[in-house]
């Protein structure tokens, strides 16, 4: 017969049960792309309520000018002063709480762990990391800035850099296929080295989370504008890098799968919350809450297209999109690490050389939109004249891919492994 302390006893057991099991559910077990995708656009859209837009190119780009003007390079590459604090550019400070709120995520799920690639893959980083710097620059943006963004900001931009990135990922898997048949040289791989204090790495990301959230509060409080303005954005890269990790949303993935395992799971996922925020968007753009031509590369479609393609080819050596790789390296992925380090390097000398043959320099049209040596700023519903048609195209688009993602899947008529 059980005591009035045992049954208490009992109780408190199955409540603290019941507690580690959500916290399992919530906290460690993945999340499903869907409503990863989901949230990603929520998220998206407070930014654009705010009159901002998710961008990750131009932050990584500005960490790559640091090390150049770090290495005295500045003035060789067109630079007339130090560039920006990484701590007050825009997309710099998103990408940086991006990174800790993957970060936190890792540790909170136990996976944080230092993943050490064999050695030949770090030299795929490079090479990966540095053909998405190129990339970038040409088309304006990585799969974020490039693709994403201006799709939903209805721009032909992001869908001429989608074709590219289909391109790009089919030439970089038979690459990469190519080196694997050929090249034996450092694929030996070796286990992952776990992190010390792994039994408190829960409650180090718990308080990670609270240390960026009493951050983000300081700066709403600050008698700085533009710092109070900022406090926006620390708390979007912390919930985006949180959101990423939980549910593994990678654009790479999305791309390169079809190809390589016919798994079409993240494309769908990529493709509903298009389908999500285009309609979303253009909303807010008739609202005239936020201007659509901030998130619009003058690109298109040179531009668009050829940075797209050689992007797609670095994101499949790398084994990561932009958005990606800074989850990863949140995670410990080393190889992640010297991707976004040369990712970053060379867009920020690809982006000093066309500075100085004036190939990216924007100039103002008659129809007053930006023009470069590689394409035009686009919006559909001034270009087309209404919002009929602009829908029609993006509207159409994703339904082309996902029947396409159907039938590779069902059929794998498209894989090439």
């Amino acid at each position: 017969m059980e005591t009035g302390n045992g049954v208490g006893s009992v109780t408190q057991s199955r409540w603290l049960s019941g507690l580690r099991a959500d916290y399992e559910h919530i906290f460690v077990d993945s999340w499903s792309p869907y409503v990863g995708a989901i949230l990603m656009v929520l998220i998206i859209a407070v930014l654009m309520v705010s009159g901002l837009f998710w961008g990750i190119y131009g932050g990584l780009k500005l960490w790559g000018d640091w090390i150049n003007w770090s290495l005295g390079l500045g003035p060789l590459l067109n630079m007339k002063s130090a560039p920006e604090s990484p701590l007050l550019d825009r997309m710099s400070l998103m990408n940086m709480t991006l990174v800790l709120g993957a970060f936190a995520a890792a540790l909170m799920s136990r996976q944080f762990a230092f993943n050490r690639a064999p050695k030949l893959e770090y030299i795929w980083g490079a090479l990966g990391g540095t053909f998405m710097g190129i990339g970038a620059t040409l088309a304006g943006g990585c799969t974020t800035g490039g693709f994403f963004t201006p799709a939903i900001h209805s721009s032909p931009a992001g869908w001429a850099m989608w074709a590219g990135l289909i391109l790009g990922a089919l030439v970089g898997l038979k690459l990469l296929l190519w080196t694997m048949e050929h090249i034996t040289w450092g694929t030996k791989g070796l286990p992952p080295k776990h992190a010390p204090l792994r039994a408190w790495h829960p409650l180090i990301g718990v308080l990670i989370i609270v240390a960026v959230g009493v951050w983000a509060t300081s700066w709403i409080n600050s008698p700085n504008e533009k710092l109070a303005a900022r406090a926006i954005l620390v708390l979007a890269g912390l919930a985006m890098g949180f959101v990423l990790h939980r549910s593994r949303i990678c654009f790479a993935r999305a791309f390169r799968e079809p190809f390589m395992t016919a798994e079409g799971e993240m494309t769908k996922a990529i493709i509903l919350a298009l389908a999500i925020a285009i309609p979303l968007a253009s909303l807010l753009f008739q609202k005239k809450i936020i201007d659509p031509y901030l998130g619009i590369p003058a690109t298109f479609w040179i531009g668009s297209l050829l940075g797209g393609a050689i992007f797609g080819i670095g994101m499949v050596f790398a084994g990561g999109c932009a958005s990606g790789a800074l989850w990863r390296v949140g995670e410990g992925h080393l190889k992640l690490w010297v991707a976004v380090l040369f990712f970053a390097w060379s867009g920020s000398v690809f982006s000093g050389i066309l500075r100085y043959w004036q190939v990216m320099t924007p100039e103002m049209s008659l129809d007053l939109v930006e023009v470069t040596k590689v394409g035009t700023q686009v919006y559909l519903p001034e270009w087309l004249g209404g919002w009929s048609y602009a829908y029609l195209i993006a509207l159409g688009v994703l339904l082309a891919w996902y029947l396409w993602v159907r039938y590779n899947e069902s059929t794998e008529k498209f894989t090439i492994v």
